[in-house]
């Protein structure tokens, strides 16, 4: 029998939209000239073949945006489509910046005069627009070129374009964008391609439903604090994918690409709740599986609870994705096809999975990997003993069922490019404690703010943020990508109506260890006299502190009343204290205290004396509450407290500005004593 082979295309970029719908970065677009319709397209051109492929939400859903709103839902194509003079100076360098992006050998150097212009900081206006349009026209994939008339005619016209030679080339570049997504469809439809999609915002599904996966993956990984379940976001990411799927292709998804091939045994389940016949991932999640690294295993067909899984041959898919790009065409598309051969001739019935990005690996090779592609598919339409397979028709052919899956991803099998690291665990956290404010209001939103919340927690989890957090992976727009998660989470407050923490104003990257050195622990035991005064000089000695001013002292926001959170115990007790402006409190202020694991929350209004029972409080100069440990918290070792300042019922502070205030319940201070 012939070799089977799958190649499995993925096309996905993140949702780059900001509250108001506007995308911040035009990478959709870009590909989408460049990439989306080429790969199909070169499949087509070779009736015999077949192929896999992916297409994610986000980019389902921006690519409809360009064609229904044109330009203004593009933040770079609306000021790209301005003349240079109307330009403020931070838009032309935003512009400039984006135009100097290009890879110059393979795309830059092919234009001359792209070549004369690119990263000068002297241009002219008209200069500037001849930039413009080289940098479209750099990104204009080969289909384009040949197929395209105005395309076709400002290439040849190499330089001098105007102003109506951009706005010419927009318009065509929109239009062709419609046509996009109903060619896939007519593919689908003929049988030449199956089509897969992925959780609605691409997230790292087995992470929602039990961070806890991390660990079993690798137990070495260090885990975000404060985690909990987030299975039905999970669901609700799947869910909404299939309903988007069916509406634009007119039936139910047969199979999905898992985020960043992340997988998990709870995962499948809700795959199969939704239908899904099959998923794919990495080899590694194999060996792992099977607890063995014997790479013929790799070549045979798997389910794992009646789903099929595909196994992606981890050494192939990077010859295409990183190799093959500083060959010669004819040379590559050879050595591939020989690697194929040993494999057949070492296994009978052999399946091979071709696995990789489908977008970003061909501007690195020279004519959009058009060389490569043309070469490679001919020569297999050409070779007898292999056969190109759709996911749907390679999914029929289960030959063994694996007793367990193995949680990880497509990247050495574990999760550790989407958490452990400080930076990455900082944004999970964030998510998190969004969620358990969100939690905590709930009841008061009405359905259609609360949907748009929903809308937002999704896009936050969405596993490209997590991607560009730490060292591992470095990109020019880092403080776009994280300004663009954070906005998520503040805009969730936003539609709570409850000012949103100013650690969510901080950028993640390189500030937010500074962040944890504002939080002093406490050092000894404590037992301040409530009556909101500081009655001596040692009440509070050896308390810990959070100065909240040095959070929001660089903030455009309105401040809170409270200026400094002080915490410390006694064996019975748990003290608060709070510094700022007493007088708002005092007359129309409350106190409303969370503790994570308790289902009613702590309720403090304000007297002139101070309450007695199992809540003490008093203000007067300061704040000073104390709460009876056992009677409040029962048998709890440990609390996790956020705080909510309301004036006149409406919050107007959640402390700690930080995240959560954790506190050790049976903490004795026996570190800092002294001998």
């Amino acid at each position: 029998m012939a070799l089977s082979l799958n190649f499995f295309w993925h096309m996905h970029q993140p949702d780059y939209r900001d509250a108001e719908g506007v995308m911040g970065m035009p990478w959709v677009f870009l590909h989408a000239i460049k990439d989306y319709y080429e790969m199909p397209w070169l499949l087509s051109r070779y009736p015999s073949l077949k192929a896999t492929f992916n297409i994610t939400p986000p980019l389902i859903e921006q690519l409809l945006l360009y064609v229904e709103r044109g330009v203004e839902c593009d933040r770079f194509l609306t000021l790209w489509s301005k003349e240079p003079r109307d330009l403020s100076s931070d838009e032309r360098a935003y512009v400039m910046k984006i135009c100097n992006s290009t890879q110059f050998d393979t795309m830059v150097r092919p234009f001359h005069r792209y070549v004369e212009l690119y990263k000068r900081d002297d241009l002219n206006d008209f200069e500037f627009v001849e930039l413009e349009v080289l940098f479209m026209l750099a990104w204009c994939g080969n289909y384009l070129r040949r197929n395209d008339p105005v395309v076709e005619r400002l290439v040849h016209k190499g330089g001098g374009y105007t102003g109506a030679d951009k706005r010419e080339l927009l318009d065509a570049l929109i239009r062709f964008l419609g046509t996009i997504l109903p060619f896939y469809r007519e593919l689908l439809e003929k049988g030449r391609i199956s089509l897969a999609t992925t959780p609605f915002n691409h997230p790292i599904l087995p992470l929602l439903i039990d961070m806890e996966n991390a660990k079993r993956s690798n137990p070495e990984t260090a885990i975000p604090s404060g985690h909990f379940p987030l299975v039905d976001d999970a669901r609700e990411q799947v869910r909404r994918s299939v309903e988007l799927y069916e509406k634009i292709f007119g039936r139910k998804p047969t199979g999905f690409w898992p985020a960043e091939g992340a997988v998990d045994e709870k995962s499948v389940e809700i795959y199969r709740e939704y239908g899904l016949r099959w998923i794919a991932t990495d080899e590694a999640i194999l060996f792992k599986s099977l607890e063995s690294d014997r790479r013929e295993e790799l070549y045979r067909r798997y389910a794992f609870d009646d789903l099929f899984i595909a196994f992606r041959d981890h050494g192939l898919s990077d010859l295409i994705g990183f190799t093959y790009r500083f060959w010669e065409g004819d040379r590559a598309a050879d050595d591939f096809i020989e690697h194929l051969q040993k494999i057949d001739a070492g296994i009978e019935n052999a399946s091979v999975s071709v696995i990789l990005d489908g977008e970003n690996a061909w501007e690195f090779y020279h004519d959009n990997a058009f060389d490569f592609f043309d070469a490679l598919y001919r020569k297999l339409s050409q070779t007898p003993w292999c056969r190109t397979v759709t996911m749907d028709e390679l999914s029929g052919t289960t030959e063994r069922s694996l007793p367990k899956l193995h949680p990880g991803s497509w990247i050495y099998g574990t999760f550790d490019t989407w958490v452990g690291h400080p930076e990455k665990n900082a944004a999970w956290e964030l998510i998190y404690q969004t969620k358990s404010d969100y939690l905590h209001h709930r009841e008061k939103l009405d359905v259609a703010t609360e949907e748009k919340i929903v809308d937002h927690f999704l896009a936050a989890e969405c596993s490209d943020w997590f991607w560009w957090y730490g060292e591992d992976h470095y990109t020019d727009y880092a403080e776009e990508f994280d300004r663009l998660f954070r906005s998520h989470l503040i805009e969730i407050y936003r539609l709570m109506d409850v000012p949103a923490p100013p650690i969510l104003f901080k950028p993640i990257p390189g500030e937010r260890k500074n962040l944890h050195a504002l939080i002093n622990e406490p050092k000894f035991s404590i037992h301040p006299t409530i009556d909101g005064r500081v009655t001596s000089f040692f009440e509070w000695l050896g308390s810990g502190m959070i100065d909240e001013t040095r959070l929001f002292s660089t903030m455009d926001k309105v401040r809170g009343p409270i200026e400094k959170i002080y915490w410390g115990e006694d064996f019975e007790t748990l003290y608060i204290r709070l510094d700022g402006d007493m007088e708002r409190l005092r007359e129309k202020g409350e106190i409303r205290i969370y503790v994570k694991g308790l289902e009613n929350t702590i309720d403090i209004g304000f007297t002139s004396k101070p309450k007695k029972g199992l809540v003490s409080v008093a203000i007067d100069r300061i704040v000073e509450i104390g709460i009876r440990k056992r009677l409040c918290f029962h048998d709890m070792e440990s609390v996790r407290l956020r705080l909510e300042i309301l004036i006149d019922g409406e919050v107007v502070q959640v402390l700690p500005g930080v995240g959560e205030l954790t506190i050790d319940l049976n903490e004795d201070y026996s570190e800092h004593w002294y001998v």
